[in-house]
């Protein structure tokens, strides 16, 4: 095994329930070379996470490993080691020493209540035979290997009014003290991510595991952290797994690739290979349903058209479709400038004029010190119709903006003109009746739906308090069958459903009150991309169906470039260019917006070959 870090064989996970035991992880078996890396990718549910768990000896009761065997080599000249029959005290020394992990949600991974430079030192202190001063130093040196903290020569740089080197040694090392007594509430989503980054290698760990790494960050983010963990692996030799559910993402930092459903590893190859040539029907359903920024298609494929899951007398099988491979024609620019003239041609729905949105900064003894703007001399309107796409990096206004339209939050400034009406200056009870018309779909479905409210009393509540139709529960069972869902579901709870299932639960609701707006404020960025590429076709047809018009909120431009007529792209709280979507993509105007696209994901095969060409030649 001296080339082999890791050699996972028949590995079985299961969950023991009152009802019945659930095996998540069936039988798999991989292997991961000294400096490569394997992605694993599948939906929710398809055991990945699992298995990484499994590999730390961390699955949570009530689940246990049940089966295989898990060989892991530290050193070329130590000897492999079956982590599954190593005590658990040899197994904390592993854990956290020779192999470190990057959870899934970064925030969750961080006590709140202590700065991260006592949460870093912590680890290191752990598992090296270090003091404290040295531990803290070892600290800084990781934050400024992550790029969280610039290096002495940029801290050097950025300090001015100092002359004597005593004074710049010292304004350095208060520089660095500061970064260190920072809580985790203090950083961004980037931020903390790196933070995670630092503890999960601050032991020199021989592998690396990082679950969904990405998942919640912006693409430029997203781009500079796939960037700073190539550079880490290929700098300090290290193995690494990448769980990801976006073949995309894989694409851009495995060499190799195991994709799983249902528990098992249904095909695995080179990238090159499973982007290139894949065999199984549920890779090739994956690798289309992803947006592709290059052409527009009139809806996105999902895994359902590529293949279905049968039962058999020995269990289930899977079969691929006959005609999945038919190719749909994708729409032409001049067809996307003909709707948008037609939809221009009526007066528009919503006319936005010079919108303000301030928010106060507090300084001594509560007083105002200073005012954020957040939302700064936006201009623009929306058609009937017509879909808006709003695209930007966290912190840029979007969600700001949104809020305000629908008077969520109040403007500082400018006016809002909805269906000919300044809703602006509405009282709460005029507004009341505006809000009929406008409606929102939030980021997180979980959190905007009542725990305690079955999803049919969660969709008839507007009917209820808007005093709406003669039979709410029969317009609820409607709508809930028409977002994909079964009417006889009404009675379950939110708790039961997945994360897309929730996700049209809350479209259902938003359509309850026939609205002639819907603002989705990141409405698909929390889900699969195959379950997402189903939400976006559902938005379509239900455009089509009930003639809606769109505000559609997001931080990936492909997403956006798809559902859009018009991109408007901001930053900092202002517009920076908008137009229509496929001329904002090719030919982008601002650098910001040239930024954005760059940072996208293709899984083109030209740009697999390009990062495995530069890596043979750093080698």
């Amino acid at each position: 095994m001296s080339d082999t870090v890791l050699k996972v064989r028949d590995l079985e996970i299961q969950f023991q329930t009152e009802e019945k035991t659930i095996t998540a992880v069936d039988g798999i078996s991989f292997e991961l070379k000294r400096g490569q890396t394997l992605g694993i990718v599948g939906e929710s549910g398809s055991g990945k996470s699992v298995t990484s768990l499994g590999i730390m000896g961390l699955v949570p009761p009530p689940g246990r490993v049940t089966g295989g065997e898990i060989w892991f080599q530290g050193g070329e000249s130590e000897a492999a080691v079956n982590l599954r029959e190593i005590p658990p005290e040899m197994m904390q020394k592993y854990r956290g020493g020779q192999i470190g992990m990057i959870f899934q949600e970064p925030m969750s991974a961080l006590n709140p209540v202590y700065n991260i430079g006592f949460q870093l030192t912590e680890a290191i202190l752990r598992h090296q035979n270090v003091s404290l001063r040295q531990a803290k130093r070892l600290a800084i040196s990781l934050l400024q290997e992550v790029q969280l903290l610039p290096s002495d020569e940029g801290l050097r740089e950025s300090i001015t009014g100092v002359k004597s080197e005593r004074e710049i040694a010292e304004a350095i090392n208060l520089q660095k003290l500061a970064m260190l007594k920072r809580y985790p509430h203090q950083l961004s989503g980037g931020q903390i991510q790196r933070v995670t980054i630092a503890m999960a290698i601050s032991c020199n760990p021989t592998l690396l595991i990082a679950d969904e790494p990405t998942t919640a960050l912006d693409v430029t983010v997203q781009a500079r952290i796939l960037e700073l963990m190539r550079q880490l692996r290929d700098a300090r030799g290290m193995s690494l797994i990448f769980i990801s559910h976006d073949l995309g993402v894989i694409a851009e930092i495995a060499d190799t690739v195991a994709v799983m459903y249902q528990g098992k590893i249904v095909e695995s190859g080179s990238v090159e290979q499973i982007f290139s040539n894949p065999k199984h029907p549920y890779t090739k359903g994956l690798l289309a349903c992803r947006p592709q920024p290059h052409i527009r298609l009139p809806y996105l494929p999902t895994v359902s058209d590529f293949m279905e899951v049968v039962a058999t007398e020995s269990g289930t099988k899977i079969r691929e479709k006959s005609g999945s491979q038919k190719e749909l024609v994708p729409i032409t620019e001049a067809q996307l400038d003909q709707r948008l003239e037609k939809l221009q041609q009526k007066p528009p729905l919503l006319d936005v004029v010079s919108l303000q949105v301030a928010f106060p900064v507090r300084g001594m003894f509560g007083t105002t010190k200073r005012y954020l703007m957040a939302v700064n001399g936006v201009s623009f309107a929306v058609y009937p119709g017509e879909t808006l796409g709003l695209v930007g990096e966290s912190g840029c206004g979007k969600t700001t903006l949104a809020r305000t339209l629908l008077r969520l939050i109040e403007p500082t400034g400018g006016q809002v003109v909805f269906d000919g009406q300044n809703i602006s200056k509405l009282e709460q009870w005029q507004l009341r009746q505006v809000r009929r018309q406008m409606q929102i779909v939030f980021q997180n479905p979980f959190s905007s739906l009542n725990p305690r409210m079955t999803i049919g009393a969660a969709v008839m509540e507007p009917l209820q308090i808007h005093n709406e139709g003669k039979n709410p529960r029969e317009r609820a069972a409607y709508l809930l069958e028409r977002v994909g869902l079964n009417a006889d579901m009404m009675n379950r709870y939110p708790h039961e459903f997945s994360g897309g299932q929730r996700q049209r639960v809350c479209i259902a609701r938003s359509l309850a009150l026939n609205p002639k707006l819907i603002v989705c404020d990141e409405s698909v960025s929390a889900l699969d991309v195959s379950v997402q590429a189903q939400v976006l076709n559902l938005l379509k047809e239900l455009q089509d169906e009930f003639q809606l018009t769109y505000i559609f909120i997001s931080h990936d431009l492909s997403v956006v470039k798809f559902m859009s007529d018009r991109i408007m792209v901001m930053n900092k709280g202002k517009i920076e260019e908008i137009g229509p979507a496929e001329r904002v993509y090719r030919q982008p105007q601002q650098d910001y917006t040239r930024q954005l696209i760059a940072s996208i994901p293709t899984g083109t095969i030209e740009r697999i070959r390009e990062l495995q060409g530069s890596r043979t030649l750093s080698a």
